[in-house]
């Protein structure tokens, strides 16, 4: 794509820089988000940048930008590139400043963002993928989607080493959530999912399905729940922007587990379809 979102402009990706002394470069000290688009529209974006600003507001960072002003470039970046199914990355640092653990409140934020085409993945939301169970070794504020994400990244290696798709995550015994997605167990048709405290993200898709699970009269149990059950859920899927509802058809690591893709999980998919169309 050639286009990208460089503070309040859309300017051309080679006439786009990122200062050397960037926090972000330095400590990992930003934010970001990730809204997928399907046929040119934003998602969820009201969610999304409700999630934004509320990161910027915990972490101590003034966007220094409206919301509707955002929500401005936001589009014009899809149309400037022709964008139909695919994301909007957008990602802000507390601005540039010479390297000091000590934050100055006067610098200004660095925004960017960018967009890229991303098919949807059917293969894997009709077959399952395979997840790999591991401890969650990360920082106790996971409620913040900030660009420092070295545990996550370890995690998701470890999983990928193991020939698996997903790490899933635990403290301690207690499954929390997926290396870049939130893990739904069912049984006995009971939705149970972790609650959305400050050892997950709380996942916009999450958000969505809880909401098209209690339409369908599903009962929804946001509790955390321990490794043992992971080997007698009827069902299992992860929710994230770009994976959507994927099923769950292993898990491999601190637990072996075998899991269907049921009838339930599709249940929710189609009407995840019908959201989105």
């Amino acid at each position: 794509m050639d286009y990208v979102l460089k503070q309040h402009d859309i300017v051309q990706r080679d006439e786009a820089s990122i200062d050397f002394n960037d926090r972000g470069y330095h400590f990992g000290d930003g934010i970001y988000e990730v809204v997928r688009t399907y046929n040119g529209t934003p998602f969820a974006l009201e969610e999304h940048l409700d999630r934004f600003y509320e990161s910027a507001k915990k972490l101590d960072m003034d966007l220094a930008i409206s919301r509707e002003t955002l929500i401005g470039l936001i589009n014009q970046l899809i149309s400037k590139n022709q964008l139909k199914t695919g994301i909007v990355y957008l990602q802000v640092t507390r601005g540039v400043q010479d390297r000091n653990h000590l934050y100055s409140r006067e610098i200004t934020p660095v925004l960017t963002g960018y967009v890229a085409s991303l098919d949807r993945k059917h293969e894997v939301m009709q077959n399952g993928i395979d997840l790999w169970l591991t401890k969650d070794v990360r920082w106790l504020r996971c409620d913040i989607k900030t660009i420092n994400l070295l545990g996550n990244i370890m995690a998701k290696r470890e999983a990928a080493d193991q020939n698996c798709h997903e790490a899933i995550m635990h403290r301690d015994g207690t499954v929390t959530e997926g290396s870049s997605s939130n893990l739904f167990l069912i049984k006995d048709e009971t939705l149970y999912t972790h609650p959305a405290t400050n050892l997950i993200l709380n996942g916009i898709t999450r958000q969505v399905v809880i909401k098209l699970a209690k339409q369908a009269g599903l009962n929804v149990v946001e509790e955390a729940f321990p490794i043992d059950v992971l080997a007698i859920a009827d069902e299992a899927f992860i929710t994230s922007t770009t994976m959507e509802i994927t099923p769950v058809r292993s898990i491999k690591g601190d637990v072996d587990a075998s899991i269907h893709v049921g009838p339930l999980t599709k249940n929710l998919q189609e009407a995840f379809n019908n959201l989105i169309s």
